[in-house]
């Protein structure tokens, strides 16, 4: 994960030097631009720090060796749920959040309360047994 790494630590400097800049050419009265491009900045070093701390705690890979070979990286990827049903169920929720900040607030609450009940569904799937829904 070390390209990874390097690829999110330096761009943070980039949006930080652009969103000087822009503040500087907008003479710091439009808040939105130079205030997104720093957080952009620190989301980026959020994601490189994680993913430096990651790659440390977990090993090469074989992306990140020279001399790995195809078959190195074939196998298990990951636990994954295929019959689940929540995230089909979370991410029409979190439209209703989405939609409710488009439409009316009211509708917002109740797509919050949707995505609350999806999430704890998805996150305890199976501490009920395989395939207790």
């Amino acid at each position: 994960m070390k390209v990874e790494t390097r690829l999110f630590t330096l761009l943070a400097p980039f949006f930080f030097l652009v969103g000087t800049i822009y503040g500087f050419l907008v003479e710091w009265t439009e808040p939105v631009g130079f205030l997104g491009l720093y957080l952009t900045g620190g989301l980026s070093i959020m994601i490189g720090f994680y993913l430096g701390f990651t790659g440390k705690r977990v090993g090469m890979r074989p992306e990140d060796r020279l001399d790995a070979e195809i078959h190195e990286g074939s196998g298990e990827q990951g636990h994954f749920s295929p019959w689940s049903w929540w995230p089909l169920f979370l991410g029409l929720s979190a439209a209703a959040g989405f939609l409710g900040l488009a439409a009316g607030w009211w509708i917002l609450y109740i797509g919050l309360g949707f995505t609350v009940i999806a999430l704890v569904g998805w996150v305890y799937e199976y501490s009920r047994g395989a395939h207790a829904h």
